[in-house]
Formats: C-alpha cells, structure tokens, sequence
C-alpha cells in the first residue's frame, strides 16, 4: 500500500519553502529526533506538560507528534485512560485523560512499552492539539486532520497530510 517511504517526494507534495520541512521527505519506517525547543501544553487555566527535552517521530505524510518526557508531565492533571491501540512501528500505545476534565475524553497517548526502536520515547507522552492546546516555541499548534491521528501542524511543515480528505489510501 505505501509507495511513499521518504525516498521520493511525489509530485502532489508541497515544495517546502525556506525554514520548512515536507512530511513526505520523513521516512517510513518513522524516525524519533530529540527537539529542544520549548513544548507546552495546556488546557484552561491547567499547565499540562512543559519541557525542552521533548522528541519528535518523524513519519511519512504525517506531521510531527512531539513526545513529552515523564519527567515534564503535570501528573496531578493526567490519569488513565481506557482502550490501547498498536502502532507497528512503536508498539502498544497507552492513552491519557484529564483527572478533572473527564469528558474531553482522551487527551494524549504514549508507549509504557515500546518497541526496542523506540526505547527512548518509554512512558513519553504526545498530547493531540484537536483537545489541548499545544505549543512549540510559542507557536500554536494545529491538529492533523482525521480523527485518530495526533500530528502537531506548524508553519515549518507542508503536506498534504495523511487525514485530509482523500487520503485514507495512503
């Protein structure tokens, strides 16, 4: 099915401008980058997560999803959630709910045990823009398109991205 794999940008992506990055030169399988900018995370009035020690995972046509340290998460904010889903590339993926916001439902996902590849990212959690609002160096971020897809859309990536409209066979 994925003929795209980072190789080759195909003619449909979006030539990236100066400062940018095209998801469709990341590769397949994906690629975890330590990113040293400022990522926070907030919901209300709620500091969910700050930290300058975050990684991103690089993957074909998708935008980035940054991964918080365990250690920059406000865990008095972040409970539990129900339900897991499995990545092929970084294992069985655990999800994340705000202890006082409940209905939001999930909030965020990480790997409790991931994949020897992705060691690195264990019990990091990555936070969906679609529900919190989500920051790298003051930039806003927006959400992926789709609605399990978790993305982090800023102005130094172009797509199209996996989740927009006439994508589902990528």
């Amino acid at each position: 099915m994925w003929r795209f794999t980072g190789q080759k940008r195909p003619d449909f992506a979006v030539p990236p401008g100066p400062g940018q990055e095209s998801v469709w030169d990341y590769p397949r399988p994906p690629k975890l980058v330590p990113d040293p900018r400022l990522v926070e995370v907030v919901y209300a009035d709620l500091r969910i997560a700050s930290s300058s020690s975050c990684c991103r995972v690089l993957e074909t046509a998708s935008p980035p999803a940054f991964y918080v340290p365990p250690a920059d998460v406000n865990w008095e904010h972040v409970s539990t959630a129900p339900g897991s889903s499995v990545c092929e590339w970084k294992g069985v993926a655990a999800y994340w709910a705000l202890c006082a916001h409940p209905q939001l439902g999930v909030v965020g996902w990480g790997y409790p045990r991931p994949t020897p590849a992705f060691e690195a990212i264990r019990n990091y959690v990555s936070f969906y823009p679609a529900v919190l609002e989500c920051f790298v160096a003051g930039e806003r971020v927006r959400a992926q398109p789709g609605r399990f897809y978790g993305g982090w859309v800023t102005g130094e990536v172009v797509g199209p991205f996996k989740g927009e409209p006439g994508t589902g066979h990528w």
